[in-house]
């Protein structure tokens, strides 16, 4: 390949990766930008009921586990009922039912809903837990004073943009929150991070008996005090919902809730004080959250005290379903809620202002259901404080519509809130003007039917607003995605044959700046954010440098055919196979069968109808080999994603990576000096030292005992050293196979010490699969070898179509072989525990994806040896992938939804920026493996000297 060559490859790489990168953020420009703006006017929620209000939140639990009856009846000796006082409140004097949250099922959207009764945009949550992007406001900030206790990555969010001294916050250290073993004091599990929140609230009462500051400020009305407990979320992930630990914390919360209650009635001695238990977010059976899985999403609600109603017998038709019915309280009225709902029930009960970015809907303003609340004044009192919540809401709206009127041009307004009626004003004037009438009349529940109305149709119109200009973006993502095929498949088209004149340059040039000044102009008018301008200029390029370099080629191939009927036919034929390839793919995010059913067709299907006769009759073991390695290899995705540590099996796997290495290498190393040979055995060593220290470290985290510093310490060193040691290693590979095999080995140990079960055992097969399809790809394309050996040019082939298809079905198969990563709550967290005990997110995730990348540096080698065998320039065959890559990141990006059902709403998400961050590595692969093999295939250009047969 030419310099001149290399230098457009990587022109082409670049802009990709710009390209996609940049791309992945058109998700949340068009389905989710952050609700937050400034301007409205705060509304006051009523005169209120309770001096305070006690907000409990018990991190990461599960409302299932907390109701129900028997729900631990696996455990020996379990109790009945887990959580005896909470379920005695539900029973006797307080309400109940579901918060039902939204994705991402994280404490930061989970505590932000809660508190400030808005729902962050999904990419809020990675931008750290502790700051906020945009400064919103919450029930703390309009409260008199916020006492808050709990873990310091949710406490200091809440004190960022609040009035100076109003929220007051004690945190635990972040070493404290040890995965393995508890706080500091080496206790077993987690609930000493509960307990030391009751123990600083009672120390706070205490230290008010001689302070007399702290006194008043305790005194004080519409004071709020927040008791995070985190130890579930906490336990939870270590021992996962199902264990007797995880059922021990829930009986430690049921006491702090009874302990608390006590404290407050000991202190205040009046009947003034509310109490909301809720949870910020559930947790999968696997001891993950944040995705859509149900029980992510559904939290326990229960509220009680001054203001709140008792229990109601239940409503026919019957509140209750499938998931409720085994907590038998079937006999009591179930009411679910969303989790914005809860700030405007907090500032109901003090009565302060709702919290201005609140689109949260007091759960008593529909007078045909029972909400939770039970005021003084009756029916008039819901009715008034049913209307300050639409106004409230109604104001969000205004500042909106006004922002998005003067920014727009020819704005259409929503209709439903802004025609004019004969006066002249829009119809939300007239809206609450007759509301209030209703109310003055005294005719309550027509008032509240109305205002439930209002706030339906209002939130309606937030939503038409929020999705203004989502079919611009989803025109210009469409226009850019099938703009960038065209422009990548300019590297394989044949040379162009005539030049195209300067008049047609000139005037396309013209064209495409002429419409990209009417776009960014347009965005001027608009105050369109940065990121609109990006996307239009990237389609324009794309479409002009086709128009002026594709177009005439394809023009030319056209006129040059003698039967373009056919030419036609062929191309549309070879369309719709790349189509339905891409598509299954997509289906397979969901169904990951489908991933089995593509190895059947590669290892049986393909050989025997494709495969010319003389090479399945020549080389038997070879086939025979592929077919097996492909049926091995294609088990894996059958298996279930739920997974539980095995010991064994984690040791099966490190003992065939072992296998599959010194066999490999045994294969490869005739011949080697001796210095290659030690290297061999180096590696190993690797291998079986990670086997030892993995298997003590599971043993001491599964007995409770904490992972042990030098086990900590040691499989660090493995992992860094085993994993740098082929790149800094000086030996000399004699065939390409012995280099793979050297990386193989070198991120073996990954496989070892971050592996939950099988991991290792698909890494093995995966490998072995890789190595066979260079064998099979070289020897089925025996006669193009010969001729490309010849010609150091790249003629595109359509057989290359298919080569670029398994690459990107291996690439697919790299992620989901072991697991859905498609489901962010599939990743486990066990294996970190072995290098990483105390809660680190940042560090524990980049664990997972250096994990989730070692299978990539082994295709990156193997596709760089298969363009090398196959004689064919460096990024060739990736060239025709590039083409391809697109198909399945626009399908993505058209399933994403932000309505239905939560679970649908998460995942819509995770497939369209996993398949993106898929299709822009598959370059960095590319790019890799020329670098990891540039050595050992320059001073081998032709095959490795023995084939793995």
């Amino acid at each position: 390949m030419t310099v001149s060559s290399h230098k457009n490859v990587l022109k082409l790489l670049t802009l990709g990766l710009i390209f996609h990168v940049v791309f992945i953020a058109s998700v949340f420009d068009c389905y989710f930008t952050s609700p937050v703006v400034h301007g409205m006017l705060p509304r006051r929620a009523g005169p209120g009921e309770a001096k305070r209000v006690v907000l409990i939140v018990g991190d990461g639990l599960r409302a299932d586990l907390l109701f129900g009856l028997n729900a631990f009846s696996f455990i020996p000796s379990s109790p009945k009922i887990v959580a005896p006082h909470l379920r005695n409140i539900v029973q006797t004097r307080g309400a109940f039912g579901l918060s039902h949250t939204r994705v991402p099922t994280e404490s930061r959207p989970g505590h932000v809903a809660i508190i400030g009764g808005m729902y962050e945009d999904v990419s809020a949550v990675t931008k750290g837990w502790k700051t906020n992007p945009v400064h919103f406001d919450s029930v703390f900030n309009q409260s008199s004073h916020t006492f808050s206790f709990g873990s310091p990555d949710i406490l200091p969010m809440f004190a960022q943009g609040a009035t100076p001294g109003k929220v007051e916050a004690w945190s635990y250290d972040e070493e404290d929150e040890d995965f393995t073993k508890g706080m500091k004091t080496r206790c077993i599990d987690a609930t000493a991070l509960d307990t030391w929140v009751l123990d600083q609230l009672r120390t706070l009462f205490q230290n008010a008996s001689s302070n007399d500051s702290v006194d008043s400020e305790l005194r004080a009305d519409k004071v709020v005090f927040f008791l995070h407990l985190l130890g579930l979320d906490t336990t939870g992930h270590s021992y996962r919902p199902h264990s007797k630990e995880y059922m021990n914390n829930i009986q430690v919360v049921d006491r702090i809730v009874q302990q608390t209650e006590e404290l407050f009635s000991n202190f205040y001695h009046d009947e003034e004080t509310s109490f909301i238990f809720t949870a910020d977010h559930g947790m999968s059976k696997i001891g993950n959250h944040g995705d859509g899985d149900p029980d992510n999403t559904r939290t326990p609600l229960i509220a009680w005290g001054r203001g709140i109603r008792g229990p109601l017998p239940d409503a026919i038709p019957s509140s209750h379903d499938d998931y409720s019915s085994p907590w038998q309280l079937d006999n009591l009225l179930r009411r679910d809620v969303e989790q914005a709902d809860l700030a405007p029930l907090m500032a109901a009960l003090l009565g302060i202002n709702y919290p201005v970015n609140s689109v949260g809907v007091l759960p008593d303003v529909d007078p045909t259901r029972p909400g939770y609340l039970l005021p003084r004044e009756g029916e008039s009192a819901l009715a008034r404080l049913a209307l300050a919540n639409a106004e409230s809401i109604l104001e969000h709206y205004r500042v909106k519509h006004e922002s998005k009127a003067v920014q727009t041009i020819l704005y259409k307004a929503f209709e439903p809130l802004e025609e004019a009626s004969q006066d002249g004003r829009p119809l939300r004037v007239l809206w609450l003007s007759q509301i209030e009438r209703l109310i003055s009349d005294g005719r309550w529940f027509e008032a509240r039917q109305e205002t439930a109305e209002l706030i339906k149709v209002t939130l309606q119109g937030l939503r038409y607003l929020e999705t203004y200009n989502r079919v611009l973006i989803r025109v210009i993502v469409m226009t850019a995605y099938l703009g960038w095929s065209a422009y990548a498949s300019l590297s394989i088209l044949p040379p162009q044959g005539a030049l195209v004149s300067d008049r047609r340059r000139t005037m396309v040039r013209i064209a495409t700046a002429t419409i990209l000044a009417i776009f960014w102009a347009l965005f001027v008018a608009e105050r369109a954010p940065w990121t609109f301008y990006v996307y239009v200029t990237f389609p324009c390029y794309f479409w002009q440098q086709f128009t002026l370099r594709g177009v005439p080629i394809i023009v030319q191939q056209f006129k040059s055919s003698d039967r373009p009927g056919p030419f036609i036919g062929r191309v549309l034929f070879y369309l719709v196979i790349v189509v339905v390839v891409l598509q299954c793919m997509v289906a397979a995010y969901t169904h990951r069968s489908l991933w089995s059913i593509g190895f059947l067709v590669m290892g049986i299907l393909w050989p025997y109808a494709s495969w010319p006769s003389h090479v399945r009759s020549q080389h038997p073991r070879l086939l025979l080999s592929w077919m097996s390695s492909c049926l091995a290899t294609g088990i894996f995705p059958l298996l279930s994603v739920n997974k539980r540590e095995d010991l064994y099996m984690i040791m099966c796997g490190g003992a065939v990576i072992f296998a599959v290495g010194a066999g490999c290498m045994r294969l490869v190393s005739n011949g080697a000096p001796k210095a290659a040979k030690l290297s061999e055995i180096i590696q190993a060593s690797f291998i079986l030292l990670a086997m030892i220290i993995t298997a003590s470290s599971v043993k001491s985290l599964q007995a409770k005992q904490g992972l042990p510093v030098i086990n900590q310490a040691l499989a660090w060193i493995i992992l860094a050293v085993s994993s740098t040691y082929p790149f800094i290693s000086k030996t000399q590979h004699n065939t390409p196979t012995s280099r793979i095999i050297s990386l193989f080995l070198g991120f073996g140990v990954c496989f070892i010490i971050l592996s939950i079960s099988v991991e290792g055992l698909f890494y093995a097969a995966f490998t072995c699969n890789l190595l066979l399809w260079i064998e099979v790809e070289a020897t089925v394309q025996s006669n193009r070898v010969v001729a490309a050996s010849q010609n150091q040019g790249y003629e595109f082939r359509t057989d290359d179509i298919r080569i670029a298809l398994f690459f990107l079905f291996f690439v697919q198969v790299a992620f989901f072989g072991t697991g859905n990563v498609a489901s962010i709550s599939s990743f486990y967290l066990e294996p970190v525990y072995r290098l990483v005990p105390i809660f680190n997110p940042f560090l524990m995730a980049a664990l997972l994806i250096f994990k989730i990348v070692a299978p990539y540096v082994i295709l990156s080698a193997v596709f760089a040896t298969l363009n090398a065998r196959l004689h064919l320039p460096p990024f060739s065959l990736f060239l025709v992938a590039l083409t391809l890559t697109d198909g399945m990141t626009m399908t993505f990006f058209f399933n994403v939804t932000d309505t239905g059902s939560w679970l649908e709403i998460g995942q819509s998400i995770s497939f369209f920026c996993i398949t993106s961050l898929l299709l822009v590595w598959s370059a960095g692969i590319c790019a890799a493996g020329e670098y990891l093999m540039v050595d050992t295939l320059l001073s081998h250009k032709s095959t490795d000297s023995r084939k793995l047969e």
